[in-house]
């Protein structure tokens, strides 16, 4: 682990439902990879109500620093902008997300943006992505984040992994919306703007 690494703070978003909490164990397996620590998230998360709660921890390399709930509410995603960037690099969810910000300002109208990376379809800014080209759901094999709904529904096999141009994104007759809120979140009318 990088110096920078070290100092940097992250953060995993954990969907709480009814009081249940969800895919503990592929967060703790991020939180593992991210600092080399052994930390059981579910010890930190007590839903202060029934209500659908997105339960932020963020963390950094020696202590859990801060736990808080929203009341989530899922935003219509339809119209993406594809944008550009072979330098973006993400690869622990970390709390500084401004290369992310920066790269979801240029939407336009869109709602949400489709970022490609040396050619290939990475992620969007808050989700991996999936398409359903011939009968199969195809996922990157190099996003930027590798989500934990992403690795759950991997090691499901419901999803595959694959490298994505945007030819095969255009092509394709339905997309998946994938992260931890929203679980797996097909969308067949979807616009494209390039």
């Amino acid at each position: 682990m990088t110096e920078e690494n070290n100092s940097q703070r992250y953060f995993e978003t954990i969907k709480c439902n009814d009081y249940e909490v969800f895919n503990i164990n592929y967060h703790n397996k991020r939180v593992t990879k991210t600092i080399g620590l052994n930390i059981n998230l579910q010890e930190y998360i007590y839903p202060p109500n029934e209500k659908l709660l997105k339960c932020k921890i963020v963390y950094d390399k020696d202590e859990i620093i801060d736990v808080n709930y929203l009341t989530y509410t899922q935003k219509e995603t339809k119209t993406f902008k594809i944008i550009v960037d072979n330098q973006i690099a993400y690869k622990y969810k970390s709390t500084n997300r401004k290369e992310l910000d920066k790269l979801y300002n240029k939407r336009e109208n869109a709602d949400e943006i489709i970022i490609i990376k040396d050619n290939l379809v990475t992620d969007t800014s808050i989700a991996n992505i999936s398409v359903y080209l011939d009968g199969v759901w195809i996922t990157p094999k190099l996003p930027l984040l590798h989500g934990t709904t992403k690795n759950r529904l991997l090691d499901e096999g419901s999803i595959k992994e694959g490298d994505i141009t945007l030819q095969m994104l255009q092509m394709a007759s339905k997309i998946a919306l994938m992260n931890a809120m929203i679980g797996f979140y097909p969308i067949e009318d979807f616009t494209l703007i390039l």
